[in-house]
């Protein structure tokens, strides 16, 4: 006999939906990043209106979402008859990719005191593309020192190349390593982070996102099963809104962060609480997309690797 909703976790949901429902169009967004990609990228309306409706968003709202999206370059639509069906716009789906990769990925990966500086102090970069490099960085978690300088203590190299490529102005700036001196009459690199990166914002979200999902845990592990729907809500009212945080997550490195930062208790709150429901959550969007296409995917094997693999 399948087992009931939990009354607990259902009260739980309903107050989170009542509080901060998820906007139709980011959740169009979060729904891509963590199930359509996994299982084959692309998506029937249908299907989609579906997997939204349990968060209380009607079919108008979704297409009126995935058209919005379409014109936006995010998404391709494809039409078979009176279906339409999405799929990620290939020029968008690396950079789609690599955020979403932030949300799994711990931030306090081990560091080697490199720091990576850039200069765009030269005259052949046009203004506009001044704009655009600076908007580019600084989502990407860069500081700005000086005008025209900027830096990150742990930068991907690939990542910075992808920038400079999408801006046009590969070979027109000047990138270099940058090391403590150790002299005795400077100031210790560190102290630039204090400078010129925000962190009170969001070590304020991440602390909103642990007090919203602390009450978890502990009913999850109350039950010796979970209803598939539910877990799949829960899974993506989750991953919703840590993306929603770490998208403006510098991503520094832990020794230059404040003590007791609030992003590695979010990260480890949200992996636990994704390990207690990504199962039946599968369950459940399984069976929504092989409603339209009985030959939709079971999810990729990269799905598993995420938070460090899922058990």
């Amino acid at each position: 006999m399948p087992s009931a909703k939990s009354p607990a976790l259902e009260k739980w949901i309903d107050q989170c939906l009542a509080d901060n429902p998820p906007r139709a169009k980011s959740n169009v967004m979060t729904l891509f990043g963590d199930v359509i990609m996994p299982h084959g990228g692309q998506v029937w309306l249908g299907s989609l209106i579906q997997l939204l409706a349990p968060f209380g968003t009607n079919d108008r709202l979704v297409r009126t979402s995935v058209f919005r999206l379409a014109e936006e370059g995010w998404l391709d639509a494809q039409r078979e008859g009176r279906r339409s069906r999405y799929a990620l716009n290939p020029a968008a789906a690396h950079r789609f990719e690599r955020a979403y990769q932030r949300t799994y990925t711990p931030s306090y990966r081990e560091w080697k005191g490199q720091w990576t500086l850039l200069f765009a102090t030269t005259d052949t970069i046009t203004r506009e593309q001044k704009v655009d490099l600076r908007k580019e960085l600084l989502w990407e978690g860069f500081g700005m020192i000086a005008p025209s300088v900027f830096g990150h203590p742990s930068a991907d190299a690939q990542t910075l190349e992808e920038i400079l490529l999408r801006v046009g102005v590969k070979g027109k700036v000047f990138v270099c390593a940058a090391f403590e001196s150790g002299f005795a009459a400077a100031r210790p690199l560190r102290d630039l982070i204090q400078q010129h990166w925000e962190l009170g914002t969001v070590a304020t979200d991440y602390e909103r996102f642990i007090k919203y999902f602390a009450a978890l845990p502990k009913l999850l592990n109350a039950r010796r099963s979970i209803k598939p729907e539910q877990a799949f809500v829960i899974r993506t009212l989750l991953i919703h809104e840590f993306r929603r945080v770490q998208l403006h997550d510098q991503q520094l490195p832990l020794e230059l962060l404040p003590e007791n930062w609030p992003g590695k208790t979010a990260y480890e709150l949200c992996q636990q609480i994704y390990q207690s429901t990504y199962k039946e959550a599968e369950e459940y969007v399984l069976n929504i997309l092989r409603r339209e296409d009985g030959n939709a995917p079971v999810a990729a094997p990269y799905f598993y690797q995420r938070f460090g693999g899922l058990v």
